[in-house]
C-alpha cells in the first residue's frame, strides 16, 4: 500500500514509518521537525520506498501519488511542546487534520487519527471508557492540546457522516520507548534523563497522581491491527496496569542504579490525578493487549537513551 503519515519523524510515528517499511510498503512521511528529528528517519532514507517531505501540515499539502491511507500523527503531544506553542498545537489538531482529511478524501483513501486519552480530561470516570465524554477545560493551559484533539475528533466524524470516509480513530493513553525526544517534558523521559544524569527527578504534586505507561512496541501492534478491521468508532489502546508517578520515579532510579534523589514541586493547573484505559473494547474488536511489561520497557529506554545521550 501507499501510506502517507503526518508526524513520521516523532517518536510514534518514526516507529510506524519503520513497521510499515518492513511489511513492504510505501510511506510518504511528512514533518516539518519542530519536534520530530530526523535521527529517528535516518536509518529509513536509504529505502526507494520511503519519501520524506518537510512540511508544516497546518498548511495544504497536495499530493501527486495515488493514497490507500492517510495516518495524521503530527501532533505537539508533550507538554514543555504545547504550553510554549499553544497555537501551532491548536493548527495541528484543527487546520492539519481538515487537510488531512482533504487529502484522504480526495485520493478515495482511508483516514486514520491519532486521538489521545487527553480528550478525558482531568477524568470523574475511572478507567476511562471511550463512552465518557471528559471533563475538560476549554480555557486553561492545557486546552490548547485537549480541545484539538476533541475538535479533531469531531471534524473527522463530519467527514464520516457526510461524505462516508472511512475512517479510524484511536485514543493513545501514555507511550514511552525508544525515539522519545529527550527533553519533551513527558514522565517517563524526564525521569529516564535525570536519573542517568545523577539530577533530581522533579515529581509534580506529592506524586500519588496515576499513569499506566504502554510499550512503543504494543501501541503500534494495536495501531496495525485497527487498520485491519472495519470500526470506525474511537478505541482506547494504553496499559491499563496503573502506577502511582511516585513509584514510577523510584522504580527508575532503581534500574539505572542513579544516585539521584527525588524533589517535589507544584502540580501544573489542570494536570489530571488519574489515567487508566478501558481496554475492554480494543480487546474484543482486535484481540490486542499489551505484552511488554513496565520494567522490561523501561530497561529497552533507559538503554536508547544511555546511547542518544552518549552516558
Amino acid at each position: 500500500m501507499n501510506i502517507l503519515i503526518t508526524g513520521g519523524a516523532g517518536f510514534i510515528g518514526s516507529h510506524l514509518c519503520r513497521e510499515f517499511l518492513g511489511r513492504g510498503d510505501a510511506v510518504i512521511c511528512v514533518d516539518n521537525f519542530i519536534t520530530g528529528s530526523e535521527d529517528n528517519i535516518r536509518a529509513l532514507e536509504d529505502n526507494s520506498r520511503f519519501r520524506l517531505i518537510n512540511h508544516d501540515i497546518s498548511q495544504p499539502l497536495f499530493i501527486d501519488d495515488n493514497i490507500d491511507w492517510v495516518l495524521h500523527f503530527a501532533s505537539l503531544a508533550s507538554p514543555v511542546h504545547y504550553l510554549h506553542y499553544p497555537i501551532k498545537t491548536l493548527k495541528s489538531g484543527l487546520l492539519g487534520t481538515h487537510n488531512c482529511l482533504g487529502i484522504a478524501k480526495a485520493k478515495g483513501a482511508k483516514f486514520f487519527l491519532a486521538s489521545t486519552s487527553e480528550v478525558y480530561g482531568d477524568p470523574e470516570v475511572h478507567p476511562q471508557t471511550e463512552e465518557y465524554h471528559g471533563n475538560v477545560s476549554i480555557t486553561g493551559p492545557r486546552s490548547c492540546y485537549d480541545e484539538s484533539k476533541r475538535a479533531a475528533e469531531s471534524i473527522t466524524y463530519a467527514y464520516f457522516r457526510q461524505h462516508g470516509l472511512d475512517v479510524r480513530v484511536v485514543r493513545i493513553f501514555n507511550t514511552y520507548g525508544p525515539n522519545m525526544h529527550p527533553n519533551d517534558g513527558r514522565v517517563v523521559s524526564n525521569f529516564i534523563v535525570q536519573a542517568l544524569k545523577n539530577c533530581d527527578l522533579t515529581v509534580y504534586g506529592d506524586g500519588s497522581q496515576t499513569r499506566s505507561f504502554c510499550y512503543v512496541d504494543d501501541l503500534v501492534r494495536g495501531i496495525m491491527k485497527m487498520m485491519d478491521i472495519n470500526y470506525n468508532m474511537p478505541v482506547n489502546l494504553g496499559n491499563p496496569a496503573e502506577l502511582y508517578v511516585m513509584d514510577l520515579a523510584k522504580k527508575i532510579i532503581a534500574l539505572v542504579g542513579s544516585s539521584s534523589e527525588i524533589k517535589m514541586f507544584p502540580l501544573p493547573e489542570d494536570d489530571p490525578k488519574k489515567r487508566k484505559p478501558n481496554i475492554s473494547k480494543a480487546e474484543s474488536l482486535l484481540g490486542w493487549h499489551p505484552k511488554v511489561d513496565l520494567k522490561e520497557g523501561l530497561n529497552r529506554t533507559i538503554e536508547y537513551f544511555r546511547r542518544k545521550l552518549d552516558l
